[in-house]
């Protein structure tokens, strides 16, 4: 929205200007980058997801704010790029009518800087904001810069925050870190988790369900590598035993052959001694058969 058109007012107003309950729309021209477009709508995903359970907020981008005490449509209204309302319910509006939402304003604020904007974010609004709108944080964002900084309401006067190591700033009606991440602005736990959005929340969940898998997997294959060594270890012992038996029956094949050469020799020896024997017998026996053809006067040499 220009400044002429938020600030712009009728002299000749009349009833016709007040509308019913429910009638007002908002009235904010087109972004005026696409960047801006992009950040906008990355907070409003991220917010959204991180509080879907939550009923009770309503975040929007780009969207009308009217707040005119007598309830009129040309006078006082301003159209914040992104701000969140706190305790109120979470439906869809056409704009925000502070007298048709209990008289509640924004809790937080945040305007990204452009260069036809930045004087207007940093000085008029900050004003609006901090003096009528009593917005507790406000914060302003330039993607192209990369200026960024916040402040919260401190006894009636917006306090600039300080920024952590990691240069994100604390709000405190949101809970979250706000910092830059890939060149945009993003919300952060108070762990200093990155806040995600419903793609990058499947994809982690995605990507955690896939390393359970690779985890399962790896734990069947530790088992299974477990058991093969186990029965590799087994099969070892196994053929230990069975070389050492091998070895056992080699030694005692040869001791056998040993004493089967022994047996073999005695048996030589013992057949050699068995021919000595009876050639002995036979010369024996011969020898008296001679002795006694002698007797009888026979020479044993002619016969």
């Amino acid at each position: 929205m220009t400044l002429t058109q938020e600030i712009a007012t009728s002299p000749d107003l009349t009833e016709s200007a007040i509308f019913p309950p429910g009638d007002l729309y908002s009235d904010e021209p087109p972004l005026e980058t696409e960047l801006h477009l992009r950040q906008i709508i990355l907070l409003l995903n991220c917010l959204e997801w991180w509080w879907k359970e939550k009923n009770d907020f309503y975040v929007a981008g780009n969207l009308t704010i009217y707040y005119s005490d007598r309830k009129r449509k040309n006078e006082h209204f301003r159209g914040p790029d992104f701000f969140v309302v706190l305790d109120t319910e979470r439906k869809t509006r056409k704009s925000w009518v502070v007298w048709e939402e209990e008289g509640r304003y924004p809790n937080f604020i945040l305007e990204i800087l452009s260069d036809s904007t930045a004087k207007i974010d940093r000085e008029l609004k900050k004003k609006l904001y901090q003096d009528t709108f009593r917005t507790p944080d406000y914060f302003w964002f330039d993607p192209y810069t990369s200026e960024f900084a916040g402040f919260h309401l401190v006894d009636g006067k917006y306090e600039p925050l300080e920024a952590n190591d990691r240069g994100h700033l604390w709000s405190q009606q949101l809970g979250l870190y706000l910092g830059i991440e890939g060149g945009l602005l993003r919300f952060f736990t108070s762990e200093g988790e990155l806040v995600p959005t419903p793609e990058e929340d499947a994809q982690a969940e995605r990507q955690q369900k896939e390393l359970a898998q690779q985890q399962k997997e790896s734990e069947r294959q530790q088992k299974e590598s477990e058991r093969q060594q186990k029965e590799s270890e087994r099969q070892q012992k196994e053929l230990a035993q069975q070389q050492q038996e091998s070895e056992r029956q080699q030694k005692e094949s040869e001791r056998q052959q040993k004493e089967l050469a022994q047996q073999q020799k005695e048996s030589e020896r013992q057949q050699k001694e068995s021919e000595r024997q009876q050639k002995e017998i036979a010369q024996q026996k011969a020898e008296r058969l001679a002795a006694k053809l002698r007797e009888l006067n026979i020479d044993p040499d002619t016969i």
